[in-house]
């Protein structure tokens, strides 16, 4: 067996497991040209929360960021996470913006597109899938791996075989809740390898206290690659710690071939800015512990921190456990989708509205009833008619791909920003972010004349993924 490959989370996941993805690009810009060096299989850096948060609250640039790692990342692959039809937000995009959007993120840097879907529906991979091709990325396209009544084995081998054959590169098993068991994983993994020809990469996250024998297993049962963070910030919400696992595989037939001493250097920068978020009280120290209870529902880390938010705001902190035990029964309802974004924000919402008004569904959001709609693609359950008719009423119900009812434009959205425009890349980060990226563009033309910016702050809002 060749080598395993070492995907380091520590620049896209790790902080947005950890500390809402508030890690600045000043804050890691100096040791990317050690990190270079290490022998990465790739460097996650882009994509996920990182876009929206570097317009909502750091007053940056996410494509400028993007360019900087570029520069000084030139031997090792760079890798964003692409939530398929809905790129970097919450909502689909039409065919046109997702291409574009694809080829601005090749041409600023990106190798390797993690594409997935929240219903691990592959309608909405394929114009993300076929568009990273045709500009010569490499497509990494996810499993969401969740556990309900369908989520047995021969499920994830016909999703991995409908992905194989839409054309992907390589596939990951992409466990964002802890959801994983070390055996359970031994047996997917070889399950897969049988069913299709290309590379296996596994993520899990340490929530439920498994991950690292998750990988252990993965790795045993014939993965390729696998994410970790480096230690400072790893553990808990977040990921495997890099050097852990590194020394795990040392001397063995799976040899990372990395270099922990050289890993040392990299631990030793980031280890004061662990310090320094605890501090400031960005890092919660309960988001490094074991929460076994993400085995019993099914809550990602990011989610249950929403959930307690929320809970907080209505007067209801004492109602948690109610809604923690709310949140299967509503995912049950609605076709047992896998809890990411944007599935894990609508299902956990709705289920703080059950509890908190006292009786199930007697307001319904939105978002919820365009996800029983259909209007987010094909839930892996069928929902009940009746409950469908109760929640939707006579709204129609969306049984096609849900992009091919969308117009939107590359040109419509440049022709709203006119007055911002700066580069092509303004037309996605508005046509992802609306207002959150005018108020950015704002700012940018304020600071580039001199000018004090008067806006206000923007309402304070964590989008996990």
């Amino acid at each position: 067996m060749a080598k395993i490959g070492i995907t380091e989370t520590v620049l896209r996941d790790a902080h947005q497991s950890l500390i809402a993805t508030r890690m600045r690009t000043d804050e890691f810009s100096d040791i990317l040209e050690k990190m270079d060096k290490i022998g990465y299989y790739s460097l996650e850096c882009w994509g996920g929360a990182t876009f929206d948060t570097c317009l909502r609250f750091l007053d940056e640039d996410p494509w400028d960021r993007l360019r900087l790692i570029r520069k000084k990342c030139s031997n090792t692959k760079l890798q964003m996470l692409f939530r398929g039809q809905n790129m970097l937000g919450y909502r689909h995009y039409s065919d046109e913006v997702v291409d574009y959007f694809v080829k601005k993120s090749i041409d600023n840097g990106i190798d390797i597109l993690r594409i997935f879907d929240a219903l691990n529906d592959v309608r909405n991979l394929q114009t993300a899938i076929n568009a990273a091709k045709k500009y010569g990325g490499h497509v990494q396209a996810a499993i969401s791996y969740t556990t309900g009544p369908v989520f047995d084995i021969q499920y994830y081998c016909n999703y991995a075989k409908q992905l194989e054959d839409a054309g992907v590169d390589s596939i990951c098993i992409k466990d964002m809740a802890g959801l994983l068991t070390p055996y359970g994983t031994y047996d997917l993994v070889k399950a897969i390898k049988e069913t299709v020809k290309v590379p296996i990469q596994l993520h899990s996250h340490y929530t439920s206290g498994l991950a690292s024998m998750v990988h252990l297993k993965g790795v045993e049962a014939g993965v390729d690659v696998i994410d970790t963070a480096i230690s400072p910030l790893a553990m808990g919400t977040s990921h495997p710690a890099t050097e852990s696992m590194v020394a795990a595989f040392q001397g063995t037939e799976y040899d990372t071939g990395l270099d922990i001493k050289a890993l040392t250097e990299i631990r030793d920068y980031f280890n004061p800015l662990r310090e320094k978020y605890l501090e400031s009280g960005l890092l919660d120290p309960k988001m490094l512990g074991v929460d076994a209870n993400t085995l019993l529902y099914q809550v990602p880390g990011g989610m249950l921190s929403n959930l307690v938010s929320q809970l907080k705001q209505a007067g209801k902190a004492d109602k948690l456990e109610e809604v923690l035990k709310e949140v299967p029964r509503v995912r049950e309802d609605s076709g047992y989708p896998p809890l990411v974004t944007p599935t894990s924000q609508i299902v956990g919402t709705q289920s703080a509205f059950n509890i908190i008004l006292g009786e199930r569904y007697k307001m319904v959001t939105k978002e919820f009833k365009d996800l029983v709609a259909g209007k987010y693609g094909k839930t892996p359950c069928d929902i009940n008619p009746e409950f469908r008719k109760k929640i939707v009423g006579d709204d129609a119900i969306i049984d096609c791909r849900p992009a091919d009812l969308i117009t939107d434009t590359v040109d419509s959205f440049k022709n709203e920003i006119n007055e911002f425009y700066e580069q092509e890349e303004d037309i996605l980060s508005y046509a992802q972010f609306g207002q959150v990226a005018v108020k950015f563009f704002e700012k940018r033309r304020d600071k580039k004349y001199g000018l004090d910016s008067k806006h206000d702050d923007i309402e304070s809002k964590v989008h996990p993924v």
